[in-house]
């Protein structure tokens, strides 16, 4: 009876402290090669809900995977359509891109 009394056991977490890259390699390498990719197309939300569910020990390591799926894909992201454009001021004309191309007439 006294071997039953003792002190109860006390779950850890074993992914504390541990940044996300080092959980995936840890959890996630056996059936990934890579991170690349894993969030495209997912909502945040829903991608963190699913790892809390399925993959991570707690919410916060969940969230921090989500984050680091989400940050490995932007990296891989192009420029944007506006940002590839070049500015009027940059090509060193006067005039604004949303002008007309010909001055309108007046009645």
């Amino acid at each position: 009876m006294a071997a039953l009394s003792g002190p109860a056991a006390v779950a850890q977490n074993l992914d504390q402290g541990k940044p996300a890259p080092k959980i995936f390699a840890e959890s996630c390498t056996t059936c990934h090669r890579s991170a690349r990719g894993l969030a495209k197309g997912r909502f945040r939300l829903t991608l963190y809900m699913f790892l809390q569910d399925h993959y991570a020990s707690n919410s916060s390591s969940a969230w921090a995977l989500t984050s680091y799926l989400e940050s490995v894909d932007e990296g891989k992201r192009g420029p944007s359509r506006a940002a590839a454009k070049p500015r009027a001021a940059s090509t060193g004309s006067s005039r604004s891109s949303l002008r007309p191309p010909a001055p309108v007439p007046t009645r």
